[in-house]
């Protein structure tokens, strides 16, 4: 996607001296900063204190820690340990798991003397087919726009997302967004409803960066004002992104999706949810009971971070005294979803469960 009319990705090989390169997302959308990654401890770092984010995103980065491991060792110990290292460092979204254990299950049986050069080469192959997936999940999403589209007979279709799963969660395109910058790029009108999406305000800080970097109209809302735009029928759909999807279609995703989902469903509006198949986990069926939701450091909901004046700073706004929860994820159950967009196409919710729906992600 582009950057001010200049082509990025998130992540990427500096092939001059063999190091990853990341956008540091903890400085947008004030400041555009580069981030060189060194090491398997350096990315275990960037992914657990979120200088990346995202489901696919945090999956590639991850394969390129394996990379990273490989250079300093390519002794089976050694990597397996590092290999733990990295899957330790963010617990809900299945793609990191997946990625790992891809490099893993193919390094086992290379022999030690081209563990590194394979280890590169699947994790581009890696990050390829996540930037591959997100750009099907835009073709496919925007066939749904079209199809309000011309209901509304070539009116402003009016999107609400939550969170980010736009092309900084992914290596490039995004999933929830994807659709959207395909639409729009095809001349269509469109408008993006962005959430907040407290605590880290990765709505207010990135999607709606990304949006407004690629020209796409926007407005920023508050997390709690979705309903309320519902119940005046300012929404005509929600797309939302995934960090897990069990077999039975419960989605794990940025805690207060279930909320929107709610909301989504009671006032009959499409609820759309757009994740690639690294996100997918056969193995859970009850996605309530099995996702496990990861809890995050309560500065996150204490503190906040702006700009004044040019100037970046970090306050406090909660009592010095009082305590915070801070659950990263909830679990949107597969009844309040009306359909899933992946790289194979979309489905509708009745769709999920089948033995072709399974198939498909084996």
């Amino acid at each position: 996607m582009l950057i001010k009319d200049e082509h990025f990705t998130t992540i990427w090989l500096d092939e001059s001296n063999q190091v990853i390169k990341i956008i540091d997302q903890r400085f947008l959308p004030f400041r555009l900063v580069i981030e060189t990654i060194h090491s398997s401890a350096e990315m275990c770092l960037a992914i657990s204190e979120m200088h990346l984010r995202g489901a696919g995103l945090i999956g590639v980065a991850a394969a390129w820690g394996i990379y990273l491991a490989c250079k300093e060792s390519t002794d089976w110990d050694q990597l397996q340990l590092r290999a733990e290292e990295l899957m330790n460092t963010r617990p809900t979204a299945i793609n990191l798991q997946n990625a790992v254990d891809k490099m893993l299950d193919h390094l086992q049986r290379v022999d030690a003397n081209h563990r590194l050069e394979e280890s590169q080469r699947l994790a581009q192959m890696l990050s390829q087919q996540d930037i591959d997936a997100c750009k099907s999940i835009g073709l496919h999403g925007a066939e749904i726009l079209r199809t309000l589209s011309k209901k509304k007979n070539g009116q402003t279709i009016n999107v609400l997302t939550h969170c980010n799963a736009g092309w900084l969660a992914f290596v490039d395109y995004g999933s929830a967004l994807a659709p959207v910058y395909e639409f729009f790029n095809h001349g269509y009108p469109v408008h993006v409803y962005v959430d907040e999406t407290r605590p880290r305000n990765q709505g207010a800080r990135l999607t709606a960066w990304e949006l407004a970097m690629q020209g796409v109209p926007h407005t920023l809302i508050v997390d709690n004002a979705g309903g309320h735009l519902m119940q005046k029928e300012m929404i005509d759909l929600v797309i939302v992104g995934a960090d897990r999807v069990s077999r039975k279609g419960d989605v794990a995703n940025k805690i207060g999706t279930y909320l929107k989902a709610l909301a989504a469903f009671d006032n009959k509006i499409p609820f759309y949810v757009a994740f690639p198949s690294s996100t997918f986990d056969a193995s859970i069926s009850d996605g309530l009971s099995q996702i496990p939701i990861e809890a995050r450091h309560a500065d996150e909901v204490l503190y906040m971070q702006g700009i004044k004046e040019g100037e970046e700073f970090t306050f406090r706004i909660a009592p010095e005294a009082t305590p915070a929860l801070n659950f990263g994820f909830d679990v949107t159950p597969a009844r309040l979803i009306s359909g899933y967009i992946t790289e194979f196409g979309a489905f509708d919710a009745n769709q999920i469960d089948s033995d072709e729906w399974l198939a498909m992600f084996e």
